[in-house]
């Protein structure tokens, strides 16, 4: 049976990236909804949230995808693997917590197994490298994480406020954000943002059923 799988993130291109990323597994698994900022229209299995810029497994965006009656199972998809937000967000009735290293075809057996009712944990081994997917800025040299602050800062968060929702420590944030700066060349926040903004990372809408459309 082939498993039904909505990709749920505020980004166009991380979302576009998962699907592509599973493409080759049609046989296994189906994407029926790319889904950003609304609730899953449609029954899937596997609900799977990119937390790329959303806030971690154990948040309430999370938790409405759990009590959401349209969705049967919620895997968290992550760079973050400490052991209290492991156990907090699977103690949310989560069912997988997954490593963005995982190469697709890892992924998609997690995915199968927790629609079969496994509960799975994959972590990356050591600093492994994000394997699939994509993330705006890609293309101009950043990197996932570079991206993702630079996504934060766009959207308006303060250091402080990137810091909380990525877990990471504010001399991180503030490292990430000095390399990100250099390889787009601009030298202050109001330039990053407008830099952030012209490519495209803002929280866009999306929502596939067939067709791509975009809602405002």
């Amino acid at each position: 049976m082939v498993i039904r799988v909505a990709l749920v993130n505020d980004d166009e291109v991380v979302v576009r990236g998962l699907d592509a990323m599973m493409r080759s597994y049609g046989h296994r698994i189906e994407v029926v909804e790319l889904v950003a900022g609304k609730p899953v229209a449609q029954p899937v299995d596997v609900a799977l949230y990119d937390t790329f810029g959303m806030g971690q497994g154990n948040g309430p965006a999370v938790q409405r995808l759990v009590e959401s009656p349209q969705v049967r199972q919620v895997a968290v998809y992550t760079w973050n693997f400490q052991p209290w937000l492991t156990r907090d967000t699977l103690n949310q009735g989560v069912r997988g917590y997954l490593s963005k290293s995982l190469p697709a075809s890892r992924l998609v057996d997690a995915i199968c197994a927790i629609s079969a009712g496994q509960v799975v944990v994959s972590p990356s081994r050591g600093r492994s490298a994000l394997v699939g997917g994509d993330w705006p800025g890609r293309e101009e040299g950043l990197t996932a994480r570079e991206a993702e602050v630079l996504s934060l800062i766009t959207m308006g968060l303060s250091n402080q406020e990137i810091a909380e929702r990525t877990l990471l420590s504010l001399n991180s944030i503030k490292s990430y954000i000095r390399s990100a700066y250099r390889k787009i060349d601009v030298d202050s926040r109001s330039k990053a943002v407008l830099w952030g903004v012209e490519h495209g990372m803002r929280a866009d809408r999306v929502r596939i059923n067939g067709s791509p459309a975009r809602e405002g």
